[in-house]
């Protein structure tokens, strides 16, 4: 069995806000960037994006940025079409 891995998230007012304002919890992001279905790199921004499932089935996408190894700047995220 593989460990997922061990990140601090650095959650600030203006980008929780903005993960939320597009219905994704803090929670739902955190889990699917430890656990992720894939992760590509953004053709646009380069960020990071990590696909996965919310708790309701969504198919989510997580932008986020890598500060150090194991700290995660989270972006935005937003549900797509499957």
């Amino acid at each position: 069995m593989v460990a997922m891995p061990v990140y601090e998230f650095f959650w600030y007012e203006e980008n929780r806000e903005h993960v939320e304002e597009h219905g994704v919890s803090m929670d739902e992001f955190e889990t699917i960037v430890c656990d992720p279905l894939r992760v590509e790199k953004s053709r646009s921004s380069k960020r990071r994006v990590a696909f996965g499932y919310g708790d309701d089935g969504r198919k989510l996408v997580c932008v986020y940025e890598m500060i150090d190894k194991a700290t995660v700047l989270p972006v935005t995220a937003y549900e797509v079409e499957l």
